[in-house]
């Protein structure tokens, strides 16, 4: 699988191929247990978790990382393997993922992760609001919705990054939301996974959430900015 990373231009040590490997089987291993992935043979979890998770590596902020919505650790745990400079906080609101995403962070010996069960929009009313230098988000929500619940974790002049698919739809639909959150567009990065389109939308924290974000009792999904 090593091509793999090498055709996208991902570099990597051989410590850190091999933690890759162990995250496959533990993760292919561990799958019926915890129900984290429809993905399983060896060459699409490379593909379409692991590659498309670290694309990005070289766009992330420095210091302090938070991944919302974790569940079977893309694209945190492959992050956290490529970056150790970085202090990666990994959310998850269900508890046995949590039991999964700590298992993991053992195995790999990945000291720069620490693992918290919770809600999101609970969660940003805490001393966790507005600490994050970078967040992440995959595959959680529509980007309006994602929106309120990642930017009031960003500090000011932090970047939010959500994977996508074709995000063009999505972040005309958000433009309200991120305006009202304190957020601006920077920029949209696009990749073709073996002819899957994947994009980065980019969105730059310019000004403090107010403080009624996130709304809370699922209106965030309910009721979209």
């Amino acid at each position: 699988m090593e091509q793999l990373f090498e055709k996208y231009n991902i570099s990597m040590t051989e410590e850190k191929k091999q933690k890759f490997f162990k995250f496959f089987c533990f993760l292919t291993e561990e799958n019926a247990k915890y129900n984290l992935t429809a993905v399983t043979g060896e060459r699409d979890v490379y593909l379409k978790h692991f590659v498309d998770s670290v694309w990005i590596v070289d766009m992330l902020k420095g210091g302090k990382l938070l991944d919302v919505g974790s569940g079977g650790g893309m694209p945190g745990i492959p992050l956290a393997i490529l970056r150790g400079d970085i202090e990666f906080t990994l959310l998850e609101a269900t508890g046995k993922k949590c039991r999964f995403l700590e298992s993991a962070a053992r195995l790999l010996e990945l000291k720069n992760v620490r693992v918290i069960n919770g809600r999101a929009e609970e969660l940003a009313k805490t001393e966790l609001r507005e600490s994050f230098d970078t967040v992440t988000a995959r595959g959680v929500a529509r980007l309006n919705t994602l929106a309120e619940y990642c930017l009031p974790f960003v500090k000011t002049g932090g970047i939010f990054a959500a994977y996508k698919g074709d995000a063009e739809e999505e972040i005309e639909e958000a433009k309200n939301a991120v305006n009202l959150l304190g957020g601006k567009f920077r920029k949209t990065e696009k990749i073709l996974l073996e002819g899957a389109k994947r994009e980065i939308v980019l969105i730059e924290k310019v000004k403090k959430t107010p403080a009624e974000y996130p709304r809370g009792r699922g209106k965030e999904r309910k009721d979209p900015l």
